[in-house]
């Protein structure tokens, strides 16, 4: 275990933290991850091959991703600062039978002992709740190998966003528990693509997801201005 640095908001990990037990019921707190890991899953696999390689999910809560990924072939190894979480995600591997690699540490705090290791970075749905997100940008882009792929999910910051990913997901279809996002710390595409090249990574992609309430399903899109999936490549 590493020392949490100060990019972590004690308020942020209380809300994740307190439903954590839930991660892995598909109609909780967390049903819109089940929802969109599919999607995610697809979108990484049309970018980069996941078989055989070494891959870091920053942020990995419950270990959604992580797991699939792993059926899909991947080294995997989820990163999070979430102890009740990490816990969750560990006893579901006992029920899942995959090797996933789980560690309670701060994606800084890794980038000092693993530089240049991993093949396939990736951080969604969390840059939105730490206080500096260009630090944990930073910090992916050099856990990445020379020629790795790093990838970001997120959201947009303008009114569209805040009605349909606050307003309307937290209160009106109640995807999302109230209070799950804060509207001045969503990102927009440039800033991240700001940060990312500070960082020394060159964007290869931006991708939308929009939501359907008659079906209930997600779907990309080139619409970018709620949700959006990022990917960028180390050189």
């Amino acid at each position: 275990m590493s020392a949490a640095p100060n990019n972590v908001s004690a308020e942020e990990l209380r809300k994740f933290e307190t439903a954590a037990h839930r991660w892995w019921d598909p109609g909780g707190d967390f049903r819109l991850l089940h929802d969109i890991n599919p999607l995610r899953l697809g979108y990484l696999e049309t970018r980069t091959s996941l078989a055989g390689r070494r891959l870091l999910d920053v942020g990995c809560g419950g270990g959604l991703l992580c797991e699939a990924a792993a059926r899909r072939g991947a080294r995997v190894t989820g990163l999070d600062l979430g102890e009740t979480a990490l816990n969750v995600a560990r006893l579901h591997l006992e029920k899942s039978g995959l090797d996933v690699a789980y560690r309670l540490c701060a994606a800084e705090a890794l980038a000092e002992e693993e530089p240049d290791r991993y093949d396939v970075v990736t951080c969604l749905e969390l840059l939105e709740h730490v206080p500096d997100p260009a630090a944990v940008v930073a910090a992916c882009a050099r856990l990445a190998k020379n020629g790795g792929d790093v990838f970001f999910s997120t959201i947009n910051r303008n009114p569209k966003a805040y009605l349909c990913a606050v307003i309307g997901a937290e209160y009106a279809l109640r995807l999302l528990p109230r209070g799950t996002h804060d509207y001045r710390k969503l990102i927009r595409p440039s800033e991240l693509a700001r940060a990312a090249r500070s960082a020394g990574l060159k964007l290869q992609d931006l991708t939308g997801m929009s939501y359907r309430p008659l079906t209930k399903t997600f779907e990309l899109t080139r619409d970018v201005s709620i949700n959006y999936l990022a990917h960028f490549r180390k050189p």
